[in-house]
């Protein structure tokens, strides 16, 4: 094989014992038939039932195999942080572990980083229920909308890129879901393609209600990031001064009623007016400074196990 390009998988996994042999499998004869450097690496995120023995197995053939095994389950974002730290590929190939991403599309996620940096895959021909699919439109033309970044499906875990994207994204969260706009953020240039989606055979899917909530909660915070990460006293100023505009506007009404000889000091209005200033200038601001933190100061939001 040759040394470049070299390329990492890496597949997160939860309690798929019925996919990730025959996963493994199409994944080594793909990266077999390109003939390139390569290596794998499943993230095993708390699996309760015996994905992990099976990858183990795996394993006693195959050093080549990495896997990783998570304390707990911290989620697909902590997960993906992780492979993202331990990749030493020059392209690096996400995908879920659930055999509906098809590893025949991975020549052409590397033919297509000749021209991105970062490339999404599209589910345009999508085999899941309505109940996954109606959310997931709705929830990516939200996305589209608010981030401009116009690609057709930002949840799909099958996505290409080159190194310096992956370990310039600081991921927690639900972020996993918005990493093209996390990299538009960083200046690189994304792409998307469509992929070939299949129906999933074994296993149950992760997805539901809540995860749905916490995501949208984290599309106000890449919202935040993308308009305001580099500028966040435009934020900060335009809420402020909503808040202290209209206090010191109360304040100016009591003034003006003392002048005429009316008392203030004990009108419930006053204390009204000084709250909207405090409050307009540092209790909004508090959460979202918050946020910024995370953002700019990366911390590791899982553990590896070590047995």
């Amino acid at each position: 094989m040759h040394e470049s390009p070299y390329i990492s998988i890496i597949v997160p996994v939860l309690n798929e014992e019925g996919s990730v042999r025959e996963l493994y499998g199409e994944i080594k004869t793909v990266l077999q038939e390109l003939d390139v450097s390569y290596e794998i690496i499943f993230i095993d995120d708390g699996s309760t039932d015996s994905t992990k023995d099976i990858l183990d197995e795996i394993k006693t053939v195959d050093n080549g195999l990495q896997v990783i095994s998570l304390q707990k389950n911290y989620g697909k974002a902590a997960a993906l942080s992780c492979g993202f730290t331990l990749a030493k590929g020059n392209i690096v190939i996400t995908m879920d572990g659930d055999l509906q991403d098809d590893p025949k599309e991975i020549p052409r996620f590397i033919e297509a980083l000749k021209q991105y940096d970062m490339v999404s895959g599209w589910k345009q021909k999508r085999q899941d229920p309505l109940t996954k699919t109606l959310p997931s439109s709705v929830f990516n033309l939200l996305t589209r909308w608010l981030t401009n970044v116009e690609i057709h499906d930002f949840n799909c875990g099958f996505k290409g890129y080159r190194s310096g994207v992956v370990k310039s994204i600081n991921l927690y969260g639900e972020l996993h879901r918005y990493i093209p706009a996390l990299a538009r953020i960083a200046g690189y240039k994304v792409g998307e393609i469509s992929v070939n989606h299949r129906q999933r055979v074994h296993g149950k899917s992760k997805y539901g209600a809540k995860r749905i909530v916490r995501g949208f909660i984290d599309l106000i915070t890449v919202k935040f990031l993308m308009s305001y990460s580099q500028k966040p006293l435009h934020f900060f100023g335009g809420i402020g001064s909503i808040f202290g505009i209209t206090g010191c506007a109360v304040l100016t009404f009591l003034v003006y009623q003392w002048l005429n000889g009316i008392r203030i000091g004990d009108r419930p209005l006053l204390n009204l007016g000084i709250l909207m200033i405090i409050i307009g200038m540092q209790f909004v601001a508090i959460g979202l400074i918050g946020e910024l933190i995370v953002n700019l100061m990366p911390r590791k939001y899982w553990i590896i196990k070590h047995e």
